[in-house]
């Protein structure tokens, strides 16, 4: 995998190379080339203007939760999620040739990734350093090469930036698990009955008593399966809200039809954000 500057064959991810979202890209597109953004936004820009043909994005970590701003942005991005990937998170504490566990004295990285390996920290009495994120600390590292500094990242970041692992997998949580979505200008379209199916959307509730609870009332009598519901501010107003929510089934099905039909008599908007095969992880977590 390379980077490349033909975009049909281009993924972009968010982030420096060696981010997570860079070795998602290697596990479910190894044949594509790829594209670093240095924002979530110009991550959606690249694929919206034809830089790039998917978009590689986390949404959610078992430990950490929800993504900041990937809700916000997603619905209008004019995007749609195609595929979605489960990676689980293996951190690797990095540091320059020649360091040892007893030199380091300072680790660097995302907050959530500082705070996924707490006690690894601990238990080496390092003094803990948020960076902006995960590879550009291990690029940074091996900028000044400084014997008592150490960074958690990826083994890809360690690679690229010639550092070494000096502890694999130092994750608190054995489930440290991310789940990515891939997105793309067009919809693909799915058959009914091809096998598991996603459906994303987002949806606005009217401001007016229980609105939520009648609007979601449609999912509980036709047997749908909500497997997510989360809730965001529009424009920073505490009485505009947005609904993301991911759903078992195909639109066309009788039953998920019906659903989506009561749910737009009670909302302000919904909107699909994509139908995609459910991944296999599902089936096992």
């Amino acid at each position: 995998m390379g980077i490349s500057k033909n975009p049909s064959n281009t993924i972009v991810f968010q982030g420096l190379p060696g981010a997570y979202s860079h070795l998602a890209c290697q596990q479910v597109y190894p044949e594509m080339n790829v594209l670093p953004a240095q924002t979530f936004e110009d991550m959606f820009a690249a694929v919206e203007k034809g830089r790039a043909k998917y978009a590689m994005t986390p949404i959610e970590n078992s430990v950490a939760g929800r993504v900041a701003d990937i809700h916000r942005l997603m619905p209008d991005s004019g995007l749609f999620i195609v595929r979605e990937h489960f990676m689980r998170v293996n951190h690797h504490l990095l540091a320059p040739k020649g360091a040892t566990l007893k030199s380091i004295r300072v680790v660097r990285s995302h907050v959530h990734a500082l705070a996924q390996c707490r006690a690894m920290i601990q238990k080496l009495k390092l003094d803990a350093i948020v960076h902006a994120d995960t590879a550009g600390a291990a690029k940074e590292l091996s900028e000044h090469g400084n014997k008592s500094e150490a960074a958690i990242a990826s083994k890809l970041a360690g690679e690229i930036y010639g550092l070494k692992s000096l502890r694999a997998n130092i994750e608190d949580a054995d489930h440290n698990t991310t789940r990515f979505v891939v997105l793309s200008r067009r919809p693909q379209k799915q058959r009914r009955g091809s096998g598991p199916l996603v459906t994303s959307f987002v949806f606005r509730v009217r401001n007016v008593p229980a609105a939520l609870f009648k609007s979601l009332g449609g999912f509980a009598t036709n047997g749908v399966n909500i497997t997510k519901l989360e809730s965001y501010m529009i424009k920073g107003s505490f009485k505009a809200t947005q609904f993301y929510a991911d759903v078992e089934g195909h639109p066309n099905d009788e039953n998920l039809k019906l659903a989506l039909e009561e749910l737009k008599f009670f909302s302000n908007e919904v909107r699909i954000l994509g139908t995609y095969p459910a991944a296999s992880y599902r089936e096992h977590n």
